[in-house]
């Protein structure tokens, strides 16, 4: 299918879906700025062929969804979260499944309690609790990763599009893994958001300005979705100890260590791995109210 715009309440968001809409829906959540390339189309691909209706969809200020100016988000952390179920309502879908990326993941869970009607399971992938729970103090990003990203700054001209996809291109270079850091792919990647983007410096800024604390009687405990939690074991952001927190919190879920993965979408390497495991963890969910 196509790319699509579904406008509801004047925001537009679009969307793309892989696969036979009779079969279980899957929505990957991206993480904060980013669109919905980031979930790559082979790899969208590759899970809708094991019998999954798979939906990616661009965040507010990223691709073709309804844009802000840079520094002025118009919309709140609670309208963005709930925008994956004005995109299961447009294709008249009921309760799906979620895979959420980092702010992604975020959102997923905060779906996953506000809404536990909605959400038949979760995967939450590179991500720490949105909510409290019984872990411990999680550790800080490692000291590399603050002083490579020191050096993005200054911006660059936004009207030069090389330059910005260059731009792109080292935002996402210091949260590679072990693995290494794949910059032809990033680079193919980058320059896609950049061509579907309305303005790239909102997409780098805005999501960031969000203000959204957690509700004060959340618990992690009270997440009753089946959870499968994908965790990089050298992620630089969210140290693997933040995905085992997930694990211990969430009643039944289960942590799966991707070994050498960075704070990053998974990477072709690993694909046929996460796709099975996405597709098994799917396939044995059940509702449960």
């Amino acid at each position: 299918m196509a790319e699509q715009i579904v406008t509801t309440a004047g925001v537009d968001l679009c969307f793309e879906a892989f696969g036979n809409p009779a079969d279980p829906t899957v929505v990957l959540i991206a993480g904060g700025a980013q669109s919905m390339v980031w979930w790559d189309a082979r790899f969208c691909a590759l899970l809708a062929a094991t019998g999954r209706h798979v939906v990616r969809y661009d965040h507010r200020d990223t691709g073709r969804s309804t844009g802000s100016p840079a520094g002025r988000p118009s919309y709140t952390a609670r309208e963005m979260r709930d925008d994956p179920l004005r995109i299961l309502e447009a294709l008249q879908v009921g309760p799906a499944h979620l895979v959420g990326l980092s702010l992604g993941g975020g959102i997923a869970q905060r779906l996953a309690l506000d809404h536990p009607d909605r959400v038949l399971s979760l995967c939450l992938a590179s991500t720490s609790p949105a909510v409290p729970g019984s872990h411990v103090d999680l550790p800080p990003p490692v000291p590399r990763l603050a002083a490579a990203l020191s050096h993005l700054d200054p911006a660059p001209d936004w009207t030069d599009r090389d330059a910005v996809v260059t731009y792109r291109v080292e935002a996402e270079r210091p949260y590679a893994g072990s693995l290494g850091f794949d910059e032809p792919r990033t680079r193919l990647l980058a320059a896609q958001e950049v061509d579907r983007t309305r303005e790239m410096a909102a997409l780098m800024t805005n999501h960031f300005l969000l203000d959204d604390g957690p509700p004060p009687d959340a618990l992690l405990e009270q997440i009753t979705a089946p959870t499968l939690v994908l965790h990089g074991t050298t992620d630089p952001l969210f140290p693997i100890e933040h995905g085992r927190a997930l694990a211990a919190g969430i009643p039944g879920a289960r942590l799966l260590p991707l070994p050498g993965v960075g704070h990053q979408q998974p990477p072709p390497p690993l694909w046929q791995m996460v796709v099975a495991e996405i597709s098994g963890h799917t396939g044995r969910a059940r509702f449960r109210p």
